[in-house]
């Protein structure tokens, strides 16, 4: 097969990867995008006298320190399966642009990276192989690339993820309000109850791909689509340690196994070993980059989260600034253990799906090969002689 062959087959498996897996893992997604953009002052914890309102957006924000089993049931009871799914839709686009564009662009930087390293060899320099530094600068330009062409539509699915906590926020500040101005009026107590039933009835649903984009184009024009830009390409690290383990490993894998054959039989891994190669490469570089991808779903969720300007941010290093001053370095890891558990799953049956639909397609390639040099020959063969 070709380099050019190479690249789209990688690009066609990574794809195909990436929605299957994203069909999966979406609640787990879903609920983790909430936990990361769930906004609590410390001083509404440590305080012990807080009001009526603040009460309510306590209950609410003390979901986050519920398990994730019981915030997907809460999602369920309270906006149904829809909630766990909303923002799907571009999420799968999302995923096979993502995973197209990076396997494409990392098999057309790594088969340069692979002929410069080769190239290198026969002049007497290197073993032809490429290393790790070589594995992260490949990672790290596809990841970029990516990042730069599919940032609008990632800014979309966090809105959609995060669009019935934030207008519930918003509901419990409208709640605050008024039982703030009751207080301080002689409020007559039916029309209070009357009002406060309003905004109950008022439970926000999931709401659709169009209404995000107009949403998000008045907040900030067409620069608000591209939010969380600089964390978002600070992350490209991510993939980068997480291809750089995943490619060092299968390398380590396929030496030994050659060395145990002595080159009898095939050298490539198993289902199940990539499986676990994937999961192993994503634990590692999620842990690492977590804080990055808090940021960056805070400065790309809705920013009308509570009344409280402390909470909102201008900026990557405003929502630093203020997540640390406010809320604490905790809050740089929030759902870091749902994010773990639906990353790691995800990128191995990622790795897994990409290699078997790669294995097909070249077996497929292969065959078409074998019928059209059949044909031709069968073609051929009454002129022979």
């Amino acid at each position: 097969m070709s380099n050019s062959n190479n690249a789209v087959a990688n690009g066609v498996a990574g794809a195909g990867g990436g929605i299957i897996a994203q069909i999966i893992t979406y609640p787990l997604q879903t609920v983790n995008t909430r936990q990361q953009t769930e906004r609590r002052a410390k001083s509404k914890v440590s305080n012990s006298k807080i009001t009526t309102a603040d009460s309510s957006s306590s209950s609410s924000s003390s979901s986050g320190r519920a398990s994730t089993l019981v915030q997907i049931l809460q999602v369920i009871r309270s906006e149904g399966w829809g909630g766990l799914y909303s923002g799907l839709k571009p999420s799968l686009f999302g995923t096979a642009a993502s995973m197209g564009i990076y396997y494409y662009f990392y098999q057309v930087f790594k088969n340069k990276a692979e002929a410069i390293a080769l190239a290198r060899q026969i002049k007497g320099r290197g073993d032809g192989s490429l290393g790790m530094f070589s594995w992260l600068l490949v990672a790290a330009l596809a990841g970029s690339l990516n990042v730069l062409l599919t940032n609008p539509i990632w800014v979309l699915v966090t809105r959609m993820q995060t669009h019935t906590q934030a207008e519930r926020k918003i509901m419990e500040e409208r709640k605050g309000a008024l039982l703030k101005e009751a207080s301080e009026s002689s409020f007559n107590s039916s029309v209070l109850q009357h009002k406060l039933a309003e905004l109950d009835s008022l439970k926000p649903r999931p709401y659709g791909t169009l209404r995000a984009a107009q949403e998000v184009y008045a907040e900030a024009g067409i620069a608000g689509f591209w939010k969380g830009i600089i964390p978002t390409l600070i992350m490209v690290c991510n993939p980068s340690i997480q291809f750089m383990i995943y490619e060092s490993s299968l390398k380590h894998l396929k030496a030994r196994r050659a060395a145990r054959k002595q080159g009898q039989g095939s050298n490539n891994p198993a289902a199940l070993e990539v499986f676990l190669l994937g999961a192993l490469a994503k634990l590692g570089a999620t842990i690492s980059t977590y804080p990055l991808l808090v940021v960056k779903s805070r400065l790309q969720a809705k920013q009308e989260i509570g009344g409280n300007i402390s909470l909102r941010y201008s900026g990557t290093i405003d929502a630093i600034i203020k997540m640390i001053q406010y809320e604490g370095l905790t809050s740089f890891y929030k759902g870091m253990s749902t994010k773990i558990v639906q990353s790691v799953f995800a990128a191995s049956v990622l790795f897994m799906v990409k290699e078997e639909i790669l294995k097909a397609y070249i077996l497929t390639a292969y065959k078409c090969k074998q019928l059209l040099s059949t044909s031709s020959f069968g073609k051929r063969s009454p002129h022979a002689g």
